[in-house]
């Protein structure tokens, strides 16, 4: 019989950055009492992203990280060769870095399905799940997660 499970899931940041969220992720699955299905995960927030990824070298968190603030930089936007006048971020509201999280963002994903079987998340053997938090300060999170399952 199909079942669901809904919870709420917050997360302190320290500022840009990962933090693993596969402890906690597998805790609701196990918190839900279901099986197997899949685990839906929203991050409620446009400044901050998800991202499944290596566990095991730290290096590519730090490649990741380096890559996507050389492809969207603090200061503003050029023209993608490189070439022509540097335009700065209009959306400065919440201030200087809000406006490259939203991009960042944007280019990244703000949810996850993630099946489980055995009442366990199905990753492969070197994958973790991440918030990827896109902003200068830290922050408080927070994440719908709906399971789906039996």
């Amino acid at each position: 019989m199909l079942c669901q499970y809904l919870s709420q899931l917050r997360v302190s940041t320290e500022g840009e950055g990962f933090t693993d969220l596969t402890s906690q992720l597998a805790a609701c699955v196990t918190a839900s009492g279901l099986r197997q299905g899949v685990l839906n995960v929203l991050l409620r927030h446009t400044s901050c992203s998800l991202t499944i990824n290596e566990n095991a070298d730290p290096r590519v968190l730090l490649d990741l990280a380096a890559f996507l603030q050389a492809l969207v930089p603090q200061e503003g936007v050029r023209p993608l060769s490189g070439q022509g006048r540097l335009r700065p971020w209009v959306h400065d509201d919440e201030g200087p870095d809000d406006m490259p999280a939203h991009v960042r963002t944007a280019l990244t994903a703000s949810t996850l399905s993630l099946p489980f079987e055995q009442g366990r998340l199905l990753l492969g053997t070197w994958q973790a799940v991440y918030l990827w938090e896109h902003r200068a300060a830290g922050s408080c999170r927070e994440l719908s997660l709906h399971l789906l399952g039996e």
